[in-house]
Parts: C-alpha cells; sequence; structure tokens
C-alpha cells in the first residue's frame, strides 16, 4: 500500500488537490441488502463482502456527484469529486462533517446507517457552512475488537492491515503467509465481522440503491470459480469491484477458502488449478488440496485424484 505515502501532503492539504479550496462536501451512500441469499448452486460457498455484493460503487457513486457538481458549478463553484480514488482522508472529513463517529473498529458509525456505507467527496470553491460533528457513541463495548478473526484490530481504533482479512485477499498482491490461511476460513474478497459485530447495525434498513443487490456472480460455488479463464473472469465481473484483485488475485483466495473448508469433491478442480499458468495460483492451489487431504484422507496409498 505504498500509494498511501505517495500522496501524504496532498491528504494533509486540500489545497494542493484543488487550489482556492474552501469547503468539502462529504456524502455517505447506504449499501445495506439484508441478509445473504442462499447459493444459486450446490457446492461449498464462500463469502464476499456485502460491498462487492452489486455493482462497483466508484461508478454508481460517481455519477451522482458529478450531477452535484454540476450544481455547484451553476453556483459559481469549481470542484474535484472523489469516490475513494484520490488523496482524501475521508474517514477524518466525514466525522467532521457529522456523517458519523469513529468506531474502534476504524470504520465510521451513524445511528441511523450503522456502519454499512460508502463515503465520497466534492472539493468546492464555494464557501458553505460546516455541519458538527456526531459524539462518539461507542461506550465500552469492544465486540468488534473481539470478533475480528485475525486479530487485526490491536487496541480501539488501531489496526494492523497486514493482519486485516480484507487487506489480505484484496490489496495484497503477493502470496498470503501460510499461518494466516486458516484464519481466513471461507472469506474470497473482504471480511464484514468487525462491521456485523457492531451493536450499531441492528438500526440499518436496505438501500434504495438496487445496483448494489447481490448477482449470480458472488453466489457461485467455490470450485467453479477455478474454472474461469482470464475473459470470463472479467465478463463475470465487469460491473464488480471484485475485479479490480484480478483473476490471479481472486482464484488465489478461492483456493484458500477450499482449503479450509473443502471437500473431495472439490479435489479436481483444485488440482487443476495447481497447473495453473499463474504461480500464485498454482502455489495456493497445492496448500489447498493438501489441507484438504489433512481433513478427508484417501484411502490406500496414492494420493491422485480422477479429474
Amino acid at each position: 500500500m505504498a500509494w498511501l505515502a505517495r500522496g501524504e501532503e496532498k491528504r494533509c492539504d486540500p489545497q494542493q488537490v484543488l487550489a482556492g479550496a474552501r469547503s468539502i462536501i462529504v456524502v455517505a451512500l447506504n449499501y445495506w441488502q439484508g441478509e445473504p441469499e442462499a447459493p444459486a448452486s450446490p457446492g461449498v460457498s464462500g463469502r464476499i463482502a456485502r460491498y462487492a455484493w452489486g455493482n462497483d460503487y466508484h461508478d454508481v457513486m460517481l455519477s451522482k456527484l458529478e450531477q452535484l457538481s454540476e450544481f455547484l458549478a451553476e453556483q459559481g463553484g469549481r470542484q474535484k469529486c472523489y469516490v475513494d480514488t484520490g488523496p482524501i482522508l475521508e474517514r477524518d472529513h466525514a466525522a467532521e462533517a457529522g456523517i458519523g463517529w469513529h468506531g474502534k473498529s476504524t470504520m465510521l458509525i451513524d445511528p441511523t446507517l450503522g456502519t454499512w456505507f460508502f463515503l465520497a467527496e466534492i472539493l468546492t470553491t464555494l464557501e458553505l457552512p460546516g455541519d458538527a460533528p456526531q459524539p462518539a457513541r461507542c461506550g465500552t463495548c469492544v465486540r468488534c475488537i473481539t470478533a475480528c478473526p485475525t486479530g487485526a484490530i490491536t487496541e480501539a481504533h488501531r489496526l494492523d492491515a497486514r493482519r486485516c482479512i480484507s487487506y489480505l485477499t484484496i490489496e495484497l498482491k503477493g502470496s498470503i503467509p501460510l499461518e494466516l490461511r486458516p484464519l481466513i476460513g471461507d472469506r474470497i474478497y473482504g471480511c464484514d465481522d468487525c462491521l456485523d459485530a457492531c451493536p450499531w447495525n441492528r438500526f440499518a434498513v436496505v438501500s434504495r440503491e438496487a445496483a448494489f443487490a447481490a448477482g449470480p456472480a458472488t453466489r457461485m460455488p467455490l470450485r467453479d470459480y477455478l474454472g474461469l479463464d482470464e475473459a470470463q473472469f472479467r465478463a463475470l465481473f465487469r460491473s464488480s469491484p471484485i475485479k479490480r484483485i484480478k483473476r490471479q488475485g481472486f482464484l488465489r483466495n478461492v483456493c484458500v477458502a477450499l482449503g479450509n473448508v473443502g471437500n473431495r469433491l472439490d479435489l479436481p478442480a483444485l488440482q487443476r488449478a495447481a497447473s495453473d499458468p499463474q504461480p500464485l495460483i498454482a502455489e495456493h492451489a497445492a496448500w489447498a488440496i493438501d489441507c484438504i487431504l489433512e481433513r478427508f484422507p484417501l484411502p490406500g496409498p496414492g494420493r491422485e485424484v480422477a479429474s
């Protein structure tokens, strides 16, 4: 995540992003879709973070921001719009603007939306009145800290990204550390455990934005994902944020999940993946095969599986 350091000066000074900026408008968009549906087909399935169930939020929110930016331009402003794509301390600005408060998981919390919302910003040269921040309402609750499968939330408001499953399955480009693979469980893109644990989420309501609803691509059996070639992967996830980790990153995650929750029926697909031209996929597939055979030893001296 070296890109964080590259934008340090701009993050601390919005004037370096938009000369003459006088206000930052922060918006939140609810993406909560209720409880997940059953998998579309029989077979071991994996978990995908709720924010990635539907269409890519970058595209959905940017079109909305651009409409607002056009209105501000009519009022004489110059604007820059960002949806998690620029050097903006979005959670800090959102807290200052009253969108929510910093939870102990480092996620922003709103009493009506819980934690299930995206943030986006518009920098503008217009001077607008500011909103008051919300008081922190976490109290003594530490459910998000104790819920983290890898212990990545080391203390209140402090996250070790190197252990976070969202980092491991999305931002990390290489091999997932061996000691952390079993802790990932059946998660194949991101993790919602600290969000699911938050008591404020009991007030969440289903989003009116239909673009965030889950499609069949996120409910396939894990072994079926392993059959995707490059073209099929791009077609399946062309509108999804999952496309950003590319085929090799996603299939790496699928292999780890199968190593944790798969069974003998998944071995043929994993053996084919173990011969994948991408070394990252092949290595994690071989690890998954060993894990499954440890749980479900094959009879006889051989360990070969018919494909």
